[in-house]
């Protein structure tokens, strides 16, 4: 059984292209329980985030099902080979494996170490395997996965730091407040990346959240994404009074707030801490502002300096994450590696206990005299001798150190036992997860 991948990412199909292969618009369940029906690909799991769409399969016909995954891709997506094929990278086996693991890493994310990737890994594979469409080899490389994600958090500091312009404001919001707990935020504009830091103070659990814009509706929808509310655009500065955080993001030429105007809804000298984020370019708030006491005034540039600071540290890490994804990868191919020899293991264990059954029936006069007890105590012996004797033998042809070697190993102990006559089918024997049924179809 063979690991296959196929997918676009960031790194190699434009956001247009991403948005047409996206499975997450719909319903993800759906399409892993289609994809599960292809009779090649016996386990399947579906990710598919902002800049990625991937699907891992395990078959044993590698060729045959990266085929029916194309057709899968045009299918599902009503879209012509042509059109996404230039942009799809394909692994299998081994560089399958890697490529999951930096992902649950965050190796291979837009920026380097964000902390949701491993949760959207998580989520694919929970979505899969609620579905039963996941079976022995990708629960183990998925929960492999899991692990290697985990250690790179634990072990590096590659997701530390505020590495978006957003993150960043709220980093420096939490740096003057200490605990962003019980703040009222205003939001002045209902632009993405306005938005996006609203969202982000949001998930630090501040009281309150008003949004202004010159289009209402704009506002409106801003508000019911955040849990916030809206405040007319003439009110704004009764707003700014009461706001501890203020974030502007409008398409202004000129500035809409002066000094004189937080002044005025402020007094010279505030007793609390304002802080204004002015992410607007050209600028939303006149630099003079800042020059008012406990007025704290950031903009895009002074945002951008702690972004790049920030990767800089994360770069340091990257060669520390990626020794521990080697480390694991190598782990997990000796893991895989040895599962080709399962079938051929199987069938020796299974020739020698065969023998040691017929040799003791060979015996059953002469053991007729013998009590129940004793009796089964012979086959115990006998069974733990085989076990023994086979230990040594079978552990070395799992663990030979390449594929090559291990095939020719294996052919070698199927000749001389003369196996192949009886040789268990493949995966029999291997316990190592429970067994699996594909979701059956109308």
């Amino acid at each position: 059984m063979h690991l296959l991948l196929l997918g676009v990412s960031h790194r190699t199909a434009p956001v247009d292209l991403r948005e047409r292969l996206d499975f997450s618009s719909r319903d993800v369940g759906t399409a892993v329980e289609s994809l599960a029906t292809r009779s090649s690909a016996t386990e399947s799991v579906v990710l598919s985030t902002c800049n990625r769409s991937e699907i891992y399969v395990a078959s044993a016909e590698p060729p045959r099902a990266r085929e029916e995954l194309i057709a899968f891709l045009s299918d599902y997506h009503q879209l012509t080979r042509e059109a996404f094929l230039p942009h799809l990278f394909t692994h299998e086996d081994t560089p399958a494996a890697h490529h999951l693991f930096r992902v649950a890493a965050g190796l291979d994310s837009l920026v380097i170490g964000e902390p949701q990737i491993l949760g959207q890994v998580k989520d694919a594979f929970q979505a899969a395997a609620e579905r039963r469409c996941t079976g022995p080899l990708l629960s183990k490389t998925f929960h492999w996965a899991f692990g290697v994600g985990k250690r790179v958090r634990t072990e590096t500091a590659l997701g530390e730091g505020a590495v978006s312009v957003s993150f960043a404001a709220v980093a420096l919001a939490r740096k003057i407040f200490g605990r962003l707990e019980g703040r009222r935020v205003l939001v002045v504009g209902a632009g993405e990346i306005g938005a996006l830091t609203a969202q982000h103070l949001r998930s630090h659990g501040v009281a309150e959240i008003a949004i202004t814009n010159r289009t209402a509706a704009h506002a409106d929808a801003l508000a019911s994404q955040v849990a916030g509310h809206t405040v007319a655009w003439d009110d704004m500065a009764h707003a700014m009074a009461r706001a501890d955080i203020v974030v502007t993001a409008t398409g202004s030429q000129r500035p809409i707030i002066t000094r004189a105007d937080v002044e005025a809804v402020t007094g010279r000298k505030r007793i609390d801490p304002l802080f204004i984020i002015d992410i607007a370019v050209p600028r939303d708030v006149d630099p003079a502002v800042g020059e008012i006491e406990q007025v704290f005034l950031y903009n895009v540039d002074d945002l951008q300096g702690i972004v790049h600071e920030n990767l800089a540290r994360r770069g340091a890490e990257i060669a520390r994450a990626e020794a521990i994804v080697a480390e694991e990868l190598a782990r997990f191919t000796s893991w895989h590696r040895s599962r080709r020899a399962i079938p051929t293991v199987v069938a020796l264990r299974q020739r020698f206990d065969d023998i040691r059954r017929a040799e003791l029936r060979r015996l059953d006069a002469k053991l007729g005299g013998l009590t129940p007890e004793a009796r089964a105590r012979i086959d115990e012996v006998t069974r733990l001798i085989v076990e023994k004797l086979l230990l040594e033998p079978t552990e070395q042809l799992k663990a030979l150190p390449d594929e090559e070697t291990q095939a020719a190993y294996t052919e070698a102990v199927n000749r001389l036992f003369r196996l192949s006559e009886d040789a268990a089918p493949p995966g029999a024997g291997d316990n190592e997860s429970a067994p699996f049924t594909k979701p059956r179809t109308g």
